[in-house]
C-alpha cells in the first residue's frame, strides 16, 4: 500500500527531475546565447533555479525515504496517531470537531488536516477513545472529551 503523500511528492519529484534536464539546460543554453555572461540576468536567473530544484530534489528524497521507512505496523490500532481521524468534545461548551492527524506536508487546518506535532496532536497522541484532554491555546486551556477515533488501521479494513 503505497501513501498518498508518497505519490503526490514522487509526482513533485518526476516534474522537478524533467525540469532539472530538460528545461533548465535549455533555458541556461538560450540564455548563453546572448552574449557576455557577466551581466546577463537570464543566465543568472537560470543558474538560481538550478540550484534550486537540485536541494528540492534532495528534500524530496530525503522525505519520501522517511516516509518509507515508517513501519506502520508501530502505529497503534486502538490509540490515536498518524492517519488517526479523531472527534473531540469540547467539556465545557458540548461543541464537536473533527481533526485529521497527517504528514506535515498535508496539514490544511481549514479543512480539519493537523499534525500530530500541533498544539492539540501533542495533547492527545496516544490517547484513547474516552479518555480527556487539556490543550493549552491561545486563549487559555481547553478540556476535550475524544468522542470518537478511527485509526489508520480501521480505515483500511
Amino acid at each position: 500500500m503505497k501513501l498518498e503523500i508518497v505519490r503526490k511528492l514522487e509526482t513533485e519529484l518526476e516534474k522537478l527531475n524533467h525540469e532539472l534536464r530538460v528545461d533548465i539546460p535549455k533555458e541556461l543554453k538560450r540564455a548563453a546565447d546572448y552574449g557576455d555572461l557577466s551581466e546577463n540576468s537570464e543566465y543568472d536567473a537560470a543558474k538560481q533555479r538550478k540550484v534550486f530544484v537540485e536541494a528540492r530534489i534532495g528534500h524530496l528524497q530525503k522525505r519520501i525515504s522517511e516516509i518509507l521507512s515508517i513501519n506502520l505496523n508501530s502505529i497503534p490500532t486502538d490509540r490515536v496517531g498518524l492517519g488517526s481521524m479523531v472527534k473531540l468534545s469540547d467539556v465545557s461548551t458540548g461543541d464537536e470537531v473533527t481533526y485529521t492527524f497527517v504528514f506535515p506536508e498535508e496539514v490544511d487546518p481549514d479543512n480539519g488536516r493537523i499534525s500530530l506535532a500541533s498544539p492539540i496532536g501533542k495533547a492527545i497522541v496516544g490517547r484513547k477513545d474516552g479518555d480527556e484532554v487539556v490543550v493549552s491555546t491561545p486563549k487559555g486551556q481547553k478540556r476535550f472529551e475524544i468522542i470518537d477515533l478511527v485509526t489508520m488501521h480501521d480505515k483500511a479494513n
